[in-house]
């Protein structure tokens, strides 16, 4: 009895059944490699889950600016993911910077008015990358600056500037900023930015305009006092030449090597050069970079230290020019500041300023800065007019009710920067105030100062400094008492 075969074994003696079975087959091993994958995908998910670690919980405000103390002042090896955050940072467009900053303040020579066209903005600050990790354009931060002096003389250091009470601890300087810098390094499009000042402290009395909440120090001379000292709006326009920028509002008076705000500068008291001259203007400045090497600057201002709507407001020409060497070696800016009738009111200065920097090598570099100044029809300090308040007479000949009043300064820095964390300074400064309108004293001034900088990381600044002043035709330290004036001195810059 013959078994009947199922039919598919029946076609096993020819080539379709062959070929049905290889079918299958494949069908089966798709199927089989299917199931195993799905199997597999099933047990990663699972290791991972039981693997993968619960996500961090956001740490508090306060810890995660704690964090970036800790990782500015930790050892350089622990910094070097900083490092590479600044090599991913856009590139500088133009001549390479001169400078290392820090431990200068800048690390280009400065003009003012404008921020450096060409320049990244690269800075990161402890207080946003708190907020919001560092990620927006609008900053916020600023910085704490105490002060410590001792002096020969026993009330007052004046004309010293930034310490100008004597034998004293003081605040000098407690500063917020909001700002958004426009890009400049782009060509292709408009952009814009603006800065907001708060300052508290009292170097508010060297920074305050007639006009901006004027009476703390013209009507009061309060010791502590609020400035808004700087308050403008820029504008930046890629396709006029190699970059325009238009400043609108209150800036710092732009000629000059040092600035009111503590950190801008080599030192922590001022020349006596910077002491008398014009500290604010407000107005419209435009900056346009011709070339990398030649700039220009052009501007209309409310005059110097006052506010457009008060009586003393006169308009007032600014015109500036600055060139740089290929090499970055040398630096020439040359401007005249102010520039109007010339007629008595106050801070009315007609200011002629030019300063050059020179590169000697990496580590050593000077800063030279020369005025001339005047201001016509000065009321003599013998006569029946009466000066305004804040605002000087002047000592005229005998006879004479009102006078011109000149006076001309010249100061050098000479800076050796020891390393990254270390520079020091050697400042030679001479002031002759002629009619002695800008310091109540007619006599010529002469002063040394030996400074040194130090840096913990990038946020906190030390300062220490000796200083021996001298005025030479007649006493004019410690309130007219004595010709000679010894002060030690030092600052401690917080920033956030």
């Amino acid at each position: 009895m013959r078994w009947k075969l199922h039919p598919i074994a029946e076609l096993a003696g020819n080539g379709a059944f062959k070929i049905k079975m290889t079918r299958i087959k494949r069908w089966y091993g798709l199927l089989g490699c299917g199931v195993l994958a799905a199997l597999a995908g099933l047990m990663a998910q699972g290791a991972g889950a039981q693997e993968a670690p619960p996500a961090p919980a956001a740490k508090p405000f306060f810890a995660r600016w704690g964090d970036f103390y800790r990782g500015d002042w930790a050892p350089p090896a622990v910094q070097a993911a900083s490092a590479q955050d600044a090599a991913a940072a856009p590139t500088r467009r133009g001549l390479p910077s001169p400078l290392d900053s820090p431990p200068f303040p800048n690390s280009d020579w400065s003009y003012g008015g404008s921020p450096v066209i060409g320049e990244p903005d690269g800075q990161s600050y402890p207080l946003m990358s708190a907020i919001n990790g560092a990620k927006s354009r609008v900053k916020v931060y600023g910085w704490v600056e105490p002060t410590v002096n001792g002096s020969t003389s026993a009330h007052d250091n004046f004309p010293v500037a930034n310490d100008e009470t004597a034998n004293r601890l003081e605040l000098n300087q407690f500063v917020l900023y909001v700002e958004r810098l426009p890009d400049t390094v782009q060509q292709k499009h408009f952009d814009w930015g603006f800065h907001l000042t708060s300052l508290v402290g009292t170097d508010y009395r060297f920074t305050t305009g007639k006009g901006y909440f004027s009476g703390q120090l013209l009507n009061k001379n309060n010791s502590y006092g609020f400035d808004p000292s700087l308050e403008y709006v820029d504008l930046y326009f890629p396709k006029v030449a190699k970059g325009m920028n238009v400043r609108v509002g209150r800036y710092i008076s732009i000629p000059g090597i040092e600035a009111q705000l503590a950190p801008n500068n080599y030192t922590f008291s001022h020349s006596l050069l910077y002491s008398i001259d014009p500290f604010t203007d407000t107005g419209v400045l435009a900056t346009v970079k011709l070339t990398d090497q030649w700039l220009v600057q052009g501007g209309l201002s409310a005059g110097h230290d006052v506010a457009p709507w008060t009586s003393d407001a006169k308009p007032s020409g600014t015109a500036c020019v600055s060139y740089t060497t290929k090499s970055v070696n040398d630096n020439v800016y040359v401007c005249a500041n102010g520039i109007n009738s010339g007629k008595y009111a106050y801070n009315n200065l007609q200011q002629y300023d030019a300063t050059w920097y020179h590169k000697f090598s990496k580590r050593l570099h000077s800063a030279t800065e020369s005025y001339f100044m005047y201001e016509r029809d000065v009321p003599s300090v013998a006569g029946p007019v009466v000066p305004e308040t804040g605002a000087n007479g002047a000592f005229c000949r005998a006879g004479v009710n009102r006078c011109t009043a000149p006076e001309w300064a010249a100061v050098n820095f000479l800076q050796y920067e020891a390393n990254a964390h270390n520079f020091f300074s050697l400042r030679t400064d001479f002031l002759n105030d002629k009619k002695g309108q800008r310091t109540a004293y007619q006599t010529r001034y002469s002063e040394e100062t030996v400074s040194w900088t130090h840096w913990w990381g990038t946020t906190v600044q030390l300062r220490p400094e000796m200083r021996f002043d001298r005025a030479w035709d007649r006493a004019a330290y410690g309130k007219g008492t004595h010709q000679n004036q010894f002060t030690v001195a030092s600052d401690l810059i917080f920033h956030f």
